[in-house]
């Protein structure tokens, strides 16, 4: 049987990245005892994509979409000091052809937060945010079946570095994140990259990410275009009419908005929305990528401290 043209869904390597809107890609802290948690849905679509470096489309995939639904949330632990958490459910789809997408948990994430660096200089504040991460599998999903597979079933650990400038509630926050991904187990005895491999173990890539935002924020609104940038340290191009492989070299540049407003009705809501668009990739779909959340802040204990 040949093999069907298939694109690599924008799949985000590190636990679902561009869910990641509000907690652990921005210089935002919760005050201590804080709990902001709520539900984010996103919505991704491609029928363009890039094989290697070559731009196509695949009538036997149509549109490929990913939908998914995650609880995400922060904890301040202190005021410069927070957790992230976000768990998502993930289900992918055709629109043609004879291939039936997947579903299912996708991988849990957990991010520790910690600001060491706030300098005041005139009305410009400084702040230097690291960040240390992990993610691994929910579940026992299928890894080998690209453009449709729910992730990558790799156990991933993750370190950032943000820098943060605001002056006049004008902000710039600029980030670098390296992501040190395990091997991923088959559920075969042997594959093929660019030689052939008799093991069911396959050695995932690393990755590097640099994101730029710039916008307006205030104590209860953040307004902001976001720049990202995912490289993989590796891998292969996709082979000419075949299948995509969790090991091909993934890159994408995408462009996107951000919004978030507090106190919308009731006054714990906090509402979320934005989205992005691939703009430039290696191996990717060429992505529409729109997300909308909510979030509520709960208090425990005492906090004389706003949320900054």
């Amino acid at each position: 049987m040949q093999h069907i043209r298939m694109g690599i869904l924008c799949l985000l390597l590190c636990a679902t990245h561009s869910l990641r809107a509000q907690m652990d890609i921005d210089a935002l802290f919760m005050g201590k005892g804080q709990l902001c948690t709520g539900p984010m849905y996103m919505h991704n679509s491609w029928n363009n994509y890039w094989e290697g470096t070559l731009k196509r489309d695949n009538p036997n995939l149509g549109t490929v979409t990913t939908q998914s639904i995650s609880l995400m949330g922060m904890y301040g632990i202190r005021k410069n000091i927070a957790v992230f958490y976000n768990l998502p459910y993930v289900i992918t789809n055709p629109s043609a052809g004879q291939w039936k997408g997947q579903r299912g948990f996708q991988d849990a994430s957990l991010w520790l937060k910690y600001k060491p660096v706030t300098k005041q200089m005139g009305k410009t504040q400084l702040s230097v945010i690291g960040l240390l991460g992990v993610s691994t599998p929910l579940s026992n999903y299928s890894k080998d079946m690209l453009p449709f597979s729910i992730g990558m079933g790799s156990t991933n650990g993750h370190a950032r570095l943000m820098v943060d400038v605001i002056r006049n509630n004008w902000f710039a926050t600029a980030s670098m994140t390296y992501v040190l991904r395990s091997n991923v187990q088959l559920d075969r005895t042997a594959y093929y990259t660019t030689q052939m491999h008799y093991s069911n173990e396959v050695a995932m890539p690393n990755v590097t990410q640099w994101n730029l935002r710039l916008g307006y924020r205030t104590n209860k609104m953040v307004a902001e275009a976001v720049l990202d940038n995912m490289t993989t340290q590796g891998g292969f191009d996709m082979t000419r009419n075949n299948m995509p492989f969790i090991s091909n070299r993934m890159n994408a540049t995408r462009l996107g908005v951000h919004f978030k407003q507090e106190e919308v009705g009731l006054k714990p809501l906090t509402v979320l929305a934005g989205g992005n668009y691939t703009i430039a990739g290696r191996n990717m779909g060429q992505s529409t990528n729109l997300y909308a959340g909510l979030a509520w802040i709960f208090q425990f204990g005492k906090n004389n401290n706003t949320k900054k």
